[in-house]
Parts: C-alpha cells; structure tokens; sequence
C-alpha cells in the first residue's frame, strides 16, 4: 500500500521550538507527529473498547437480573454515612 500524508497544521512558532527542543537525539519532528498521532488513535481506540464492554456488561447483568439500582447502592452508602457520623458525634464513653 502506498504512504500517505498527515495535513499540516498550523502553529505558534514558540510551540515549534519547544516541540523541537523536546526531539530526541536522532529524531525528527515528523516521526515525533507520527508516534503521538499513532499514541492518540490507540488511546481511543482502546477508549471506546472500554466503553463498549463496560455497556456490555451493564445490558448482561441488567438480562440477568444480576446488579442492584443506583439508588438502593446510593441509600445504603448515605445509611452508612449517616452511622457513621453519629458515632462520631456521640462523644467517648
């Protein structure tokens, strides 16, 4: 398969010299543009196969009646809160 070309993309000349002083020895600015355009399109990727199996696996325990509602999970921890600062506010027998 043929190459293709990145568009360029305008910036401050100050945010080349700090990219340029950031190369390391023996690299260029277009490999660096490659390597982090490379990082992000994993990063999403990865991203959103996260997300699709975390959805996956709300819609496999909503099927199988396996989870409990954000609201009994949230009554029981403000239960627990309100416990807990009662004891804190009965002073030490």
């Amino acid at each position: 398969m043929k190459s293709t070309t990145i568009p360029p993309v305008r910036i401050e000349p100050q945010f080349r010299d700090e990219i340029e002083q950031a190369l390391e020895e023996g690299e260029s600015l277009a490999s660096l543009v490659e390597q982090a355009v490379r990082t992000e399109v994993a990063r999403r990727r990865d991203q959103a196969e996260f997300v699709r199996r975390g959805l996956a696996a709300v819609a496999r325990s909503e099927a199988d009646g396996d989870w409990v509602p954000a609201d009994t999970v949230l009554e029981k921890l403000e239960a627990r809160l309100a416990a807990a600062r009662e004891r804190q506010s009965k002073p030490a027998a």
